[in-house]
């Protein structure tokens, strides 16, 4: 994993197909090890992953080996996901409501709009309020939500300095009225994240 914090992927960081190829397996499991620490449950469906450069390389680096796009796919693909690397003092997750059933699904999600604008990050009395990614609207006309959402936690400085506190409780959670769930982060989770923030 890179010893140095980058924030943004250039075509320099990609491996040519062929060198992926041959190393994906140890590159896939390097990135599984480091998702684990990076990745919390928030109520009954929702989870987060917090990125960060590695997390997104090895996205870019999966799509062109399987899409087989080339230079072309890789513009695309570094526009897209560039944008999720954390820059600074931010944490950026990919949210994801996970329901199998697809009746259900469409249910709970038709109920769920605005979601990724009540997204928050509490640390003591510091709460830093998520920011979803501009990308695009996740909430469509009639008030469903995507089951992916793209937030960014844009950090004060204060907030910053209580989240590295070793010990600090980290509450990550929604405030909205048909998904009012919060989670305490682990310490494992607190300390791979502090190293996301100047």
């Amino acid at each position: 994993m890179t010893a140095t914090r980058k924030r943004e992927i250039t075509k320099a960081d990609v491996l040519p197909a062929a060198d992926y190829a041959r190393q994906r397996k140890e590159k896939r499991q390097a990135v599984v090890a480091l998702k684990k620490k990076r990745r919390i449950e928030v109520g009954p469906v929702a989870t987060f992953y917090f990125e960060n450069f590695d997390t997104m390389l090895q996205q870019v680096q999966e799509m062109l080996h399987i899409e087989k796009g080339g230079d072309a796919q890789l513009v695309d693909e570094l526009r897209a996901y560039n944008p999720l690397i954390p820059q600074g003092r931010e944490l950026v997750a990919t949210v994801m409501f996970e329901i199998d059933d697809p009746v259900r699904r469409a249910n709970f999600l038709s109920r769920l709009g605005g979601v990724e604008h009540t997204a928050f990050i509490k640390i003591g009395s510091e709460t830093v309020k998520g920011v979803p990614e501009e990308d695009q609207d996740r909430t469509n006309e009639a008030g469903k939500a995507s089951s992916v959402q793209f937030i960014h936690f844009p950090f004060s400085e204060a907030a910053a300095a209580a989240f590295k506190q070793a010990g600090a409780q980290v509450i990550l959670g929604f405030e909205h009225p048909a998904y009012g769930h919060m989670a305490v982060m682990s310490e494992e989770t607190r300390t791979a994240l502090a190293g996301d923030l100047d």
